[in-house]
């Protein structure tokens, strides 16, 4: 191959890897870094106090709590998105309902030391009540400064102090 022929070659590749960066830079979102459509509501053995081993260093809510669903997305710039339907308590004599108007939004990194940093959402309303009536909806949209690098992030729906109801994951 003549040398003309592989600066052909050398520039055309340039000029796609501009254009692609081009194509990323202007998505206003940002490339996703993470995207789910199933989450988990706390499970028994690592609610409140009673946990040996808090997820992330969260305690869970004080009982375990469910949900209907749970969906959302994280891009590399921050934007975080959840939707939750009937995030409700699983047992005691408020079973089936939600009695807190008000998550956050968590997203949990590990970070290039090791370590773990988690960052809170500002506190999005929800809807009260039981499940069967619309109780534990919320939709929650921020946007989080995220550590460099973000690995493995979990994202999480809290209670407005911290505690977390429901997980990504399965």
């Amino acid at each position: 191959m003549n040398f003309r022929r592989l600066s052909l070659l050398a520039l055309g590749a340039i000029v796609a890897l501009l254009v692609a960066s081009q194509a990323l830079a202007a998505t206003p979102n940002g490339p996703k870094l993470l995207k789910w459509d199933v989450m988990v509501g706390v499970p028994a053995g690592l609610t409140g106090a009673q946990s040996q081993l808090p997820l992330r260093g969260l305690s869970g809510g004080g009982i375990p709590w469910v949900l209907s669903s749970g969906e959302g997305s994280l891009s590399a710039t921050g934007k975080l998105h959840i939707e939750v339907e009937g995030l409700v308590l699983a047992s005691g004599a408020s079973a089936g309902t939600n009695p807190i108007n008000m998550f956050r939004g968590l997203v949990s990194c590990v970070t290039g030391t090791g370590t773990f940093d988690n960052i809170l959402t500002d506190p999005f309303p929800a809807t009260t009540g039981p499940a069967s009536a619309g109780g534990g909806n919320a939709e929650i949209d921020a946007v989080v400064t995220l550590p460099s690098p973000c690995i493995a992030p979990i994202v999480f729906v809290t209670s407005p102090g911290g505690s977390w109801f429901a997980a990504t994951g399965n």
